[in-house]
């Protein structure tokens, strides 16, 4: 098991834990930094189990031991700055999935800021401030990433749209050409939909950049795939920071194709800017 993996594997087996196991998991949780200087007894104490459990709990989430389990812990909380995807539950405080949630998405944005294939990015960016079209199709979720970067990116000289309907993607996609772009989002990568309306646009000419994880059918299908991998479960508690994370890559773009542009789209934006100043109140 890889270092970074120890509190993912712990989140993901949370609800099927044992009801004493599961005190010692959130336990350490709750209090990450505190356990590699804990002696076992100490942990057994704190989270009112046996030393058994704690050892139980130790082979459930991959580690031989206690002793290794707090090796994988502290070389994981050296390399981050937070602790990974952490599973949320139904007896949290506040202030306890406040953290969690913080947490959580600094991390996995973090993780996709040093894994994302820069020439992918570049490739990407290139193709868009070049075209005269660019359209955003996702689902769901991904629909509202979507729509965010249509916004984003009218401002910047573009036509741009943003579809979340299967039907209009299709009609959408068979009216693309050479040199038009689409982005398809997706969180899962095997939308079939999505899939579909991206094989009628490159059919017709277009490019097809692809945000969703790696290996997934989307990314095989795309024209340009950028790699976002974030690990997630389906709990209801858990925070989907793919989200979050494919919402930054669409700002990373729109800053790459403003910079394209140069002083000339720096002058719109100025213009677009100074137009909202009339739809504010004064400030007092």
């Amino acid at each position: 098991m890889k270092p970074a993996e120890v509190t993912q594997r712990i989140s993901e087996q949370l609800s099927s834990m044992r009801k004493s196991e599961r005190k010692v998991a959130e336990y350490i949780l709750a209090n990450p930094d505190e356990i590699i200087h804990m002696r076992i007894v100490d942990l057994a104490t704190e989270a009112q189990v046996s030393e058994p459990t704690v050892v139980r709990f130790c082979r459930a989430v991959g580690c031989s031991g206690f002793q290794e389990f707090k090796l994988n812990l502290a070389q994981q909380l050296a390399s981050s700055p937070s602790f990974g995807q952490i599973a949320v539950t139904e007896t949290d405080t506040i202030a306890e999935y406040k953290r969690k949630v913080f947490d959580s998405t600094v991390d996995t944005l973090l993780k996709v800021r040093d894994r994302i294939d820069d020439r992918a990015l570049e490739a990407a960016v290139t193709a868009m401030a070049a075209s005269k079209r660019v359209e955003f199709f996702g689902f769901g979720a991904s629909g509202a990433v979507a729509a965010d970067a249509q916004h984003k990116f009218f401002r910047l000289q573009l036509a741009t749209a943003a579809h979340s309907d299967h039907h209009i993607q299709n009609m959408s996609a068979m009216s693309m050409g050479p040199g038009d772009v689409v982005v398809a989002i997706s969180q899962s990568g095997r939308t079939k939909a999505l899939l579909r309306s991206m094989g009628m646009a490159k059919d017709q000419g277009a490019l097809v950049v692809g945000l969703a994880p790696s290996g997934s059918s989307v990314i095989r299908q795309a024209s340009i795939p950028l790699e976002v991998d974030v690990e997630e479960d389906i709990e209801i508690y858990t925070p989907l920071s793919s989200r979050i994370a494919h919402l930054v890559v669409i700002d990373v773009l729109a800053i790459g194709v403003a910079q394209r542009k140069g002083p000339q789209l720096q002058e719109h934006l100025l213009k677009l800017k100074q137009g909202l100043y009339t739809l504010r109140e004064d400030k007092h």
